[in-house]
């Protein structure tokens, strides 16, 4: 069966906005939540692949190679036989994706955002364990680095584990009991009007059902201390300005012992002096000289990862292109590497001593106009536009 289009599967054009998409999965999500549609086999797929969707959509680099290959970009058959040593990954969990929009729960175990929604009494951790936040991280790298790949090591202040109750929140010695407030449930009911009831997490517990007897005096019982620390990333040759790479379990951690949170770092790329970037060719203007123009030469133009030479024939005009193949960036995804794109500029002299100049102007008398046949069409050109 031959999959939907993902971007009719959220129901955004091709066009859409990284803001757009994000809103049409939102309502999407809500729709096919599983926890508004229990035991609707059709909506919990449905649910998943949106999710799909939106995962592959959200990201650029993703949504570039979508764009190219369809759904054969993520195809590890169909990328073996574009000879890919790369790629994406395979399906994520759709619940971490209804999380990392709507900051909630998500479903598949306790804390739904459902639960406050509709006022569903989903499984919650009796230990009061939270997943851990989210961090991001904007690193600034060269052009090479971009290029070429390689790794950096960053400083983070970050929370982390308390040392003193091991991440528990609670002092040596002492326990949890249920909460006074919600009775153990987790959640409070409130009366609206005299007939409507309202159920609403705990303010006390926050959904947990239990307190922690006597709270640890160095973090206060959250479990957490604010450390400083070095995480490692590699970045893989080919990425650019805007890509976003994902480090798990390098976030916050979690309260009361709960997971860490993930860490994503966002990279900025430096301008080069000599070279430019289209998609992965990259292309750079190198200064000749007249007398190579019109003799022809053989001149050294740089590259990534040193020189090259290219041959310039005999009558080569200002703004020719020469290409190098494979002397591009690798792309990012593993589908080859660009080509290299050099723009010849003829420099023209700027001071002349007298005797080159007397040269010059033996050259123009010997002349005649054959020597500039472009100047000479161009010229017959203009007159007859005036006849």
């Amino acid at each position: 069966m031959a999959k939907q289009d993902f971007y009719e599967l959220l129901g955004v054009s091709k066009e859409a906005s990284a803001e757009e998409i994000k809103k049409a999965y939102r309502k999407l999500a809500l729709k096919y939540h599983p926890d508004r549609n229990p035991g609707d086999k059709d909506a919990e797929e449905k649910f998943k692949e949106i999710g799909h969707a939106y995962e592959i959509l959200s990201d650029p680099q993703q949504r570039a190679a979508y764009d190219q290959y369809g759904h054969a970009a993520f195809d590890p058959r169909a990328r073996a036989q574009r000879g890919a040593g790369g790629g994406f990954g395979g399906f994520h969990d759709p619940f971490d994706i209804f999380r990392e929009v709507f900051g909630g729960g998500g479903g598949g175990g306790g804390g739904s955002i459902f639960d406050e929604l509709f006022g569903g009494g989903g499984r919650r951790d009796p230990s009061g364990a939270q997943r851990g936040a989210d961090l991001r991280y904007d690193l600034e790298i060269t052009f090479q680095e971009a290029a070429l790949g390689c790794e950096k090591q960053i400083k983070l202040t970050k929370a982390g584990p308390c040392e003193s109750c091991q991440g528990s929140g609670a002092e040596k010695g002492s326990g949890r009991k249920p909460c006074h407030t919600c009775g153990g449930r987790g959640q409070v009911e409130q009366v609206l009007g005299g007939f409507m009831r309202v159920r609403q997490t705990c303010p006390r517990c926050e959904g947990a059902g239990q307190v922690i007897e006597k709270p640890c005096r160095r973090c206060n019982g959250t479990g957490r201390t604010d450390q400083h620390g070095t995480v490692t990333i590699r970045i893989p040759p080919g990425v650019d300005t805007g890509t976003r790479l994902r480090s798990s379990g390098n976030g916050e951690s979690g309260a009361r012992g709960g997971p860490s949170g993930d860490l994503y770092v966002v990279l900025h790329v430096r301008a080069h002096e000599i070279f430019q970037r289209d998609g992965d060719d990259l292309i750079c203007e190198v200064p000749i000289s007249f007398v190579q123009a019109a003799l022809g030469a053989n001149i050294e133009v740089p590259t990534l990862d040193g020189s090259a030479h290219i041959k310039v024939p005999a009558g080569t005009q200002s703004g020719s292109v020469f290409r190098l193949r494979g002397r591009g960036v690798k792309n990012v995804q593993g589908y080859g590497q660009g080509d290299l794109h050099v723009r010849v500029v003829v420099e023209v002299p700027t001071r002349l001593s007298s005797e080159q100049r007397g040269k010059l102007e033996e050259f123009a008398a010997l002349c005649d106009e054959n020597v500039n046949p472009r100047s000479r069409s161009f010229f017959e050109k203009a007159r007859d536009l005036f006849r």
